[in-house]
């Protein structure tokens, strides 16, 4: 071989690494700027705490303390109460959100579906509403004194009081199953318009009826977009935060430490301990590792001995 054709071939092998460098460059640069950067400076900022020196005349100093954010954190009670709910909520909502949008993908991609393109564009529509508003808005169809709803329901005699401390986490859940199935009916829907017509054809050639084709052929083939569509959902519900937030004022089931991400807001800007604001991130942040993999691992094992 010549010395010609190999420099051609290193120079085609350069270019190519810089363009890939071009490429992927910038989006390393930003994971690293405004994800990685800021879980390490939580991870870091946990393990310390400012304390007053002497009279408390100078600057306070920064300690460090390695777990003991840790401790104190998993010491109270308000926040360990507030962990449990967190898991409650996400009890409630996974299943609720996962069979919403599951539902909803079937009945648009079935054969009698009428309009399926103007449906899914009036289902997907909620997401494009920001969390916040959205939360405003149900807020007021929770209070009765403004609430039509209710209103209606009560010159019926149905009383709901959606806010109340036993129903306040079904009506969080109902703005976020309200908010979201939409994007993950979307998610499903693409999976299902990948499924080839060759197989519906086959399934109905058998003689296989509606029912027999969603569990024989549909279901299985959705089978990873719905454990993404659930891992995304359980992740969502460990990050509940805006919700509390907005309804806090309108109900007294709601305090300072409702979720876990609540209350290290609070520890952060109310209290100004930054520090135990991190390690409580840090908790939640872990909770949600652990949540998400080990789900994963659940249903890997269980498709493995189907397989």
């Amino acid at each position: 071989m010549t010395a010609a054709p190999v420099a051609r071939r290193r120079g085609r092998a350069q270019r190519h690494g810089g363009a890939a460098v071009t490429l992927i460059g910038p989006f390393v640069l930003f994971f690293l700027a405004f994800f990685v950067a800021p879980i390490g400076y939580a991870l870091v900022d946990s393990l310390f705490t400012r304390r007053s020196s002497g009279l408390g005349l100078g600057p306070p100093e920064r300690v460090f303390v390695a777990l003991d954010n840790y401790v104190q954190a998993l010491s109270t009670p308000v926040f360990v109460e507030s962990l449990g709910r967190l898991l409650l909520f996400s009890v409630i909502l996974v299943p609720m959100m996962v069979g919403t949008a599951l539902g909803l993908a079937l009945l648009l991609e079935s054969g009698k579906a009428r309009f399926p393109r103007v449906f899914r564009v009036v289902f997907f529509m909620p997401y494009g509403v920001p969390g916040v508003i959205a939360a405003l808005l149900w807020g007021f169809l929770y209070i009765p004194a403004t609430s039509p709803v209710l209103q209606g329901l009560r010159g019926v005699g149905i009383d709901l009081t959606p806010l109340s401390s036993d129903t306040v986490l079904f009506a969080i859940a109902n703005i976020a199953l309200w908010g979201f199935a939409g994007y993950n009916m979307l998610i499903l829907v693409a999976a299902l318009q990948a499924v080839p017509a060759e197989l519906y054809e086959a399934a109905s050639i058998d003689g296989a009826g509606e029912w027999q084709t969603i569990w024989r052929i549909k279901l299985p083939l959705l089978r990873p977009s719905i454990i993404l569509v659930t891992v995304f959902t359980i992740i969502g519900t460990l990050q509940l935060f805006v919700e509390p937030l907005i309804l806090r004022p309108l109900t007294t089931a709601i305090n300072s430490d409702f979720t876990p991400n609540l209350a290290a807001y609070n520890q952060a800007f109310s209290y100004g301990n930054a520090n135990l604001a991190a390690a409580m991130a840090v908790i939640v942040a872990v909770m949600a590792f652990v949540a998400s993999f080990g789900f994963l691992r659940l249903v890997n094992r269980k498709g493995n001995r189907a397989w």
